[in-house]
């Protein structure tokens, strides 16, 4: 009899005990992330995930470029004379050509070259931007007409966010403006595509101050600078507004805010 009655004496105890152990555990349970603008978020314990971070350096490597679809099997007129050196991959070889360069289809042929330069290959990326170089310095007057062309391999090369890649593009569009009669001015309309990723490595530089840095080709940030300067030396009137609109941190250097007063 009194067994019975202290069973029941516990017992009366322990939905007590459970609901308060239930609450603690309840109280201790972490948050769920839940998406944000949903019911979900409405609801206790929960926790807004974050939108995600984009990283803007991150490179972003072409699977296969067209170059190397053609380079494959065999529909490219040249191959790199020489072999390449084991301490520097990317050194400058030259181009060996298996027809003559001048006659061939600029529309067809250097669209193809200027794409390859988003390859990820070394050699592969090293043949198409001698070719095109070579393309442009043997015929210059001929990079005008295809130039409508070039924009889309070219901004695939900027998208890369290849920092040797970029530089090799920048090269390549300072060797056509300077080069090719009117390419600086018809260039003008594309700066909004070929523009943005400038505004994002410009200030990426060494600052020596009075100093000379031997490797200013190489610096990406000094690559640009050098680049929008010959575009607003050699596109007219309306390039400087144009690079400002996509680089608000350029400044003129043809036109300097700021000038010398004439002597008196």
């Amino acid at each position: 009899m009194c067994s019975n009655t202290q069973e029941r004496a516990t017992r009366a105890h322990e939905p007590g005990r459970v609901c308060r152990e239930f609450l603690y555990l309840r109280s201790k349970r972490p948050n769920r992330v839940v998406p944000a603008f949903t019911y979900q978020a409405l609801q206790k314990n929960t926790v807004v995930k974050p939108p995600p971070k984009i990283d803007i350096f991150k490179r972003r490597p072409v699977k296969e470029t067209v170059f190397k679809i053609y380079f494959s099997r065999g529909d490219i007129p040249c191959v790199l004379a020489g072999r390449s050196s084991k301490q520097d991959p990317t050194k400058d070889r030259s181009v060996r050509w298996t027809c003559v360069p001048e006659e061939l289809d600029y529309c067809y042929y250097l669209p193809i070259f200027v794409d390859g330069l988003a390859d990820m290959n070394s050699d592969t990326r090293l043949l198409a931007i001698n070719g095109a170089i070579d393309l442009i310095i043997r015929s210059p007057k001929k990079v005008l007409p295809v130039l409508p062309k070039l924009i889309l391999p070219l901004k695939r090369a900027f998208q890369t966010r290849d920092k040797r890649i970029i530089i090799s593009a920048l090269q390549v569009v300072q060797l056509m403006v300077r080069l090719g009669p009117c390419v600086g001015e018809a260039l003008v309309p594309f700066y909004r595509q070929l523009l943005a990723v400038c505004n994002i490595y410009k200030n990426i530089n060494v600052n020596l101050g009075a100093g000379i840095d031997p490797d200013r080709s190489k610096r990406i940030g000094d690559v640009i600078e050098d680049t929008l300067k010959l575009l607003e030396y050699c596109g007219g009137p309306n390039a400087f507004i144009n690079i400002k609109y996509m680089v608000p941190t350029y400044e003129s250097s043809v036109f300097p805010r700021c000038e010398m007063p004439a002597p008196s």
